[in-house]
């Protein structure tokens, strides 16, 4: 949860652009921007949230055992009336909140990973694996050839005659930065309002067809991994840590390579795009299957201590967390608020992260000291079963 902050800082404070691409900062990339960006490219985009999703898909298996197990009713169905309900939670973020929302994605995702419950833990693992693969390669044929006439005209070889086209194109695309400037840095919430549902519904239909090449296969990746027993036996965690370091090594060098790549070349667009939406996804499977496995040994390793504590009660609090750290952002970077938005650079921005951290690692400790759950997954939880549950302790 924590990490999802530090990857989604960008986008709170930025138009989309600049998210992937540090000339849209106000003034172009300054200082240490690039730094910033190359750091967050080789450990932390993509995959933070990669990590989530692997852990939402463990964490469906296991709202389906421990409803059967206890009694409450067939954990499949009670599964799909918590998607919808998240679905309706995602779209409500999305409008009010955070265009960047994952939960609609996760929702619709988890709808269909529904149907792969009779499927073994290698078969699972196996189909998460040649998804990620094939929604990688899928990805960066798109990207790919853009970034080659790009090379090639930015070079002085033969200039593509498709070259004018996509450079016309880029100027399109910061054209329509500047609307979203105007409408996130705006001093109306109506007016913020009516400009996503104009221009930015379109992501939720295309978070469909990103499901397919990313989310499902991490979920499948997930479920497999929890029924592997990957997040429960310490002995086979133990068996595969020379092969998850090996992993994690691979990925983030790989994504070191891609990324110094971009910084050095002045971070030239359509190669920018080609590493961040095509090499990335490719690169950061290893790393995440690796990371999976010794970041849980880690968890072990800290939970009787102060930040183990207080990691478990923000991650018991993960939806909660989730929404209100986009709450407090909107009120700090939005023009009808804080009005910050398009003001920081990247360096400025990390000490918005670190107040974020010391937010939720606090507040999930002082909420949950007094009830069982957070306010959200209290609400979810009570939607799902359609009952009301005490929540104060």
């Amino acid at each position: 949860m924590l990490g999802i902050l530090l990857a989604n800082i960008t986008a709170f404070s930025h138009p989309t652009l600049a998210y992937y691409w540090p000339p849209a900062l106000p003034g172009g990339a300054q200082g240490a921007d690039g730094w910033i960006w190359l750091g967050q490219f080789v450990l932390v985009d993509g995959k933070l949230r990669g990590l989530f999703t692997i852990l939402f898909g463990a964490g469906m298996l296991l709202f389906i055992e421990r409803a059967q197990a206890g009694g409450r009713g067939n954990g499949g169905v009670l599964q799909l009336r918590r998607l919808a309900w998240l679905a309706v939670f995602g779209i409500l973020h999305f409008y009010l909140l955070f265009s960047g929302d994952v939960l609609w994605s996760y929702a619709s995702s988890g709808v269909l990973c529904l149907l792969c419950l009779h499927l073994r833990s290698w078969q699972m693992l196996a189909a998460g694996i040649a998804g990620s693969l094939l929604g990688g390669l899928l990805l960066l044929s798109d990207f790919a050839a853009p970034a080659l006439i790009e090379i090639q005209a930015l070079g002085g070889g033969v200039i593509s005659p498709e070259w004018p086209g996509l450079q016309k194109h880029w100027a399109e695309q910061i054209a329509e930065t500047a609307g979203e400037t105007a409408a996130m840095g705006g001093s109306s919430f109506s007016a913020l309002l009516q400009y996503r549902w104009d221009e930015e519904t379109w992501r939720l239909g295309l978070s469909i067809t990103y499901n397919f090449l990313e989310t499902i296969p991490l979920v499948l990746l997930g479920m497999g991994l929890f029924r592997l027993g990957v997040f429960t036996d310490v002995e086979m965690r133990r068996r595969y840590r020379l092969l998850a370091w090996a992993g994690v090594v691979l990925g983030a060098g790989l994504n070191l390579a891609a990324g110094l790549h971009v910084m050095r070349a002045g971070f030239p667009p359509y190669q920018t795009q080609a590493a961040f939406f095509g090499l990335l996804p490719l690169f950061n499977l290893p790393l995440l299957l690796g990371a999976a496995v010794l970041l849980t040994d880690w968890a072990m390793a800290i939970r009787g201590g102060w930040l183990g504590e207080r990691l478990a009660l923000a991650g018991r609090m993960a939806l909660s967390n989730y929404i209100g750290t986009s709450l407090v952002m909107a009120l700090v970077f939005q023009g009808w608020a804080g009005g910050l938005f398009g003001t920081m650079h990247r360096a400025e921005l990390l000490l918005i992260v670190v107040l974020g951290w010391a937010m939720m690692l606090t507040c999930s400790r002082l909420w949950l000291a007094h009830h069982r759950y957070g306010p959200i997954e209290w609400l979810w939880r009570c939607l799902t079963y359609w009952r009301l549950f005490p929540n104060r302790l």
